[in-house]
């Protein structure tokens, strides 16, 4: 891969993290590819489409207010990056809260994400869940 292909790459990445953190889920479903797929394992089946992928990401941001994203690594391959993080969040009136997440997300030659798959400690969220 050449060297050019990382930077654009990483750039595509920054989009997408500050897409998220902006809390706004038609700027993330912008983002995407028309017959995009998302899915997060154990959690629920695959969505496909701007209207599920809209649904999908809005219930993210109502089940982990103040949702927030604290990086351990970014891997970047030819049209994939691997994002190893933790999902931080707090309820209202709560402490702070995070768990441990690991993204796969692919993307078309135009930079769009094709397919986005996110992996839980499902330990750590039950945990921060139930945390009072």
């Amino acid at each position: 891969m050449s060297e050019a292909t990382k930077l654009n790459l990483a750039a595509v990445a920054d989009r997408y993290a500050a897409a998220w953190l902006s809390h706004d889920p038609q700027a993330i479903v912008a983002l995407h590819a028309p017959d995009s797929t998302f899915q997060a394992h154990g959690r629920s089946g695959q969505v496909k489409g701007e209207a599920a992928l809209l649904k999908e990401f809005a219930g993210v941001f109502e089940l982990y207010p103040n949702f927030g994203v604290e990086i351990r690594r970014l891997l970047l391959g030819d049209r994939h990056w691997t994002l190893d993080w933790d999902l931080t969040f707090q309820p209202p009136g709560k402490e702070p809260r995070k768990f441990h997440a690991l993204d796969v997300v692919e993307v078309d030659d135009a930079g769009l994400v094709t397919r986005k798959d996110t992996f839980f400690d499902f330990a750590q969220v039950k945990a921060a869940l139930e945390a009072k």
